[in-house]
């Protein structure tokens, strides 16, 4: 629990009181796996303590409180956790790592599934929360992707690409060629001109000569 600060008066945990650690003769791994459990229920009363703070001290008390400790826009991520983790207790996340509970609480909408199957267990520990995220992390259909001639530039603007045309005859490509070389004209000038006789086409503004005939 933090030092009373002048003119800040922080309130006392109830339900989510620190537990002393005791360290016994473990073994090495047994240690390291303990300290771990107690980062993650260390960040999961700091954010309860938190919480429990802004809701009992005045704006400016709060503000000054965050100030004092350098934790201004740091205290967001930590009020996420404590809305997201409210209905359990710290011992309940003992064996998850830290990590994952930051994840639950910045998606805390998209893992809300999640979150409410947890209430259910009476053991948590990462591999069941990680079987859980990983079951709520549906593959979605892939949608076919339209093709765009679209190109973006710099300054916003855009500009149309044709995509490369294979054929085996090659017969549009020593066409356009043959074109570009009788006529003086550019690809782009070439391709543009056919696209408007197409539409014209299409909008009944010409007819094929045997559809005349």
């Amino acid at each position: 629990m933090m030092t009373p600060i002048q003119g800040v008066t922080a309130t006392q945990i109830n339900s989510h009181q620190f537990e002393p650690y005791v360290e016994d003769s473990v073994t090495a791994s047994e240690f390291s796996f303990q300290t771990l459990a107690d980062v993650t229920k260390a960040i999961l009363r700091h954010a309860f303590w938190l919480a429990e703070q802004k809701h009992n001290l005045s704006l400016k008390e709060y503000k000054k409180l965050l100030s004092i400790y350098g934790w201004q826009g740091e205290e967001k991520k930590y009020l996420k956790i404590a809305a997201t983790f409210g209905k359990f207790e710290p011992q309940d996340f003992a064996q998850v790592e830290p990590r994952t509970i930051y994840q639950l609480a910045e998606r805390s909408k998209q893992y809300q599934k999640v979150i409410d199957k947890l209430l259910d267990l009476s053991v948590i520990n990462q591999e069941t929360v990680r079987t859980l995220i990983q079951k709520q992390r549906t593959p979605r259909a892939a949608r076919p992707k339209k093709p765009s001639i679209w190109r973006r530039l710099k300054n916003g603007g855009r500009y149309c690409q044709i995509p490369p045309i294979h054929e085996t005859s090659e017969q549009t490509g020593t066409t356009l060629q043959k074109m570009m070389d009788e006529e003086g004209l550019t690809a782009q000038q070439i391709v543009a001109e056919a696209i408007a006789l197409r539409q014209a086409y299409k909008e009944g503004q010409l007819v094929l000569a045997k559809d005349r005939n």
